[in-house]
């Protein structure tokens, strides 16, 4: 070999690449090693490898090392990946999305992703909404299926909290609390007299107690229809009999209050303030003992409240602050004050001395239809549209009893003589009979065939009975405390709206839709 190829040699090694070893560092260490070792021939020079040419053993090293190192960083990155999907599979398995395609679309829209892709069925557009949950990372709130159910609990818990009757209290004026204690001291005697003639009662023999409810027997039984007037233009709404059983007041959809002298049913006066049906006319207790007080009041669809003397056709007063319509309205035992129930689901108690509202009560749901006050004074009974009643003590300003039981509303409710029974007539075409002692029904009167608009006790402590009057165009007479019937009142042409009855002069008083009313007695006008 001559130098030239030898320098030729020499040339192309200078600028040979890198070499490429198959196998493993160690056989490629050992099989350079004897190449290494090699002595250099004579004439041959010393191949010196710069930095841009070939690599010494410790550099092939170090990027042998070095490429293990990347390598390994790429299985790594490679297995988190797998492992990250891994555990998104695993959270969308336990991701709970609605069954139902319009709530998973809804919940699309709301995460601005398009509700249905082309070839979309239910099925994958839930895949797909659980996917999109996943990354997301909505894993916590409503998606998965625990905290569907902690959800539904605290929704459940917030539910009662809202069903939980708040009490509160509100600080009442000055003249309420002196009508409060004006109500303890005159209903505590009358309380005190109605027990102490209970207990007369009890000790009387067996056939004075049986005489005497015979005598009541008779009196329903031998009821005969003694007159029947026109009270009006339009439908009767309401009858009332005044204390000393001279007189009766009717009110009509005319708006009209008219008395007639009993029992002969003669007009007396046509008392004119009213624009609206009116709804309620009820005597004071006191009627009749001054021509120039006012003795009668009444209320109207429009809201008005008009007070009436026996001296003028034109009211002599008017409680104004009802804004919608009053329904009913009734004296206290004492004269002195006035309850309305009215339509805004709410009940006043007015101070007829001042003429002032001294207490407005919420507590209905519905509008409140019927008003009555216990005969002590101390307790008043509100029945509503929301089919509810509730007895509430004057005393105190508390709801002592809410009494449900009725299908349907309220339309009437009234509070026996002997303190402690109070009958409600609803819509449902029942009259039910609640013994205040027990806080519950105690008989319910499938009394009509029709709606009960009216029900009312009359008689004694120990000797009444209860008056219905319905839509079947019927009233009735049941015995108190065994509600059997007695009697059916036939002869109107259409609904009963009201019966009152004034026991001293045994008369009964229906009002009715057809425009008349009937006066019920045992004895002859003549």
């Amino acid at each position: 070999m001559s130098d030239s190829e030898d320098d030729e040699r020499v040339t192309k090694l200078n600028f040979k690449k890198d070499r490429i070893h198959f196998g493993s560092l160690e056989d490629a260490k050992i099989l350079a090693a004897p190449e290494t070792a090699k002595p250099v021939e004579e004439g041959e020079k010393m191949v010196e490898f710069s930095a841009t040419g070939d690599k010494s053993d410790t550099e092939s090293d170090n990027s042998g090392e070095e490429d293990l190192s990347g390598v390994q960083t790429l299985v790594d990155e490679h297995q988190a990946q797998l492992w990250d999907e891994l555990a998104k599979k695993k959270a969308a398995r336990n991701i709970a999305v609605p069954t139902e395609d319009k709530r998973v679309k809804d919940m699309l829209r709301e995460m601005e992703e398009p509700i249905c892709l082309f070839g979309e069925g239910p099925y994958e557009r839930r895949e797909r909404l659980k996917k999109l949950l996943v990354a997301a990372g909505k894993l916590s709130g409503v998606t998965t299926h625990q905290d569907l159910v902690a959800e539904q609990e605290k929704q459940e818990d917030s539910e009662e909290m809202e069903d939980k009757p708040e009490v509160w209290y509100h600080e009442g004026t000055g003249a309420l609390k002196r009508a409060r204690f004006f109500i303890a001291e005159y209903s505590v005697p009358r309380a005190k007299k109605r027990l102490q003639l209970a207990r007369e009662w009890q000790s009387k023999p067996a056939t004075m107690k049986h005489s005497e409810k015979q005598d009541i027997h008779k009196f329903v039984h031998t009821l005969n229809n003694e007159c029947s007037q026109i009270g009006d233009t339009r439908p009767l709404s309401y009858c009332n009999i005044s204390p000393c059983s001279g007189y009766l007041a009717t009110g009509s959809w005319s708006g009209l209050v008219k008395l007639w002298k009993l029992p002969s049913c003669n007009p007396v006066a046509t008392l004119s303030g009213h624009n609206g049906r009116v709804g309620a006319v009820t005597f004071s207790p006191q009627a009749g003992l001054a021509e120039n007080v006012a003795c009668l009041a009444s209320c109207d669809s429009d809201g008005l409240v008009n007070l009436w003397s026996m001296a003028s056709t034109r009211p002599v007063a008017n409680l104004p602050g009802h804004g919608c319509r009053v329904a009913r309205l009734n004296y206290h035992p004492s004269g002195r004050f006035l309850g309305t129930a009215c339509y805004d689901h709410s009940w006043r108690f007015w101070d007829l001395e001042t003429s002032s509202e001294i207490l407005h009560q919420e507590g209905h749901s519905g509008p409140v239809y019927s008003i009555s006050f216990h005969r002590d004074g101390s307790l008043l009974a509100t029945g509503g549209l929301d089919s509810y009643c509730r007895v509430w003590d004057l005393r105190t300003g508390r709801a002592v009893l809410f009494l449900e039981g009725h299908l349907k509303s309220v339309l009437s409710c009234d509070f026996a003589p002997d303190g402690y029974h109070l009958g409600t007539g609803s819509e449902d075409n029942s009259c039910k009979i609640w013994d205040l002692r027990q806080c519950k029904s105690i008989y319910s009167i499938p009394a009509h065939n029709n709606m009960v608009t009216f029900c009312k006790f009359a008689g004694t402590s120990n000797n009444s009975m209860l008056l219905t009057a319905s839509y079947d165009s019927t009233a009735k007479v049941w015995s108190h405390k065994g509600w059997m019937p007695l009697k059916s009142l036939s002869g109107h042409d259409n609904k009963v709206m009201c019966v009152d009855c004034s026991w001293e002069k045994k008369y009964i008083v229906t009002a009715s839709y057809d425009r008349t009313f009937k006066l019920w007695t045992n004895k002859s006008i003549s």
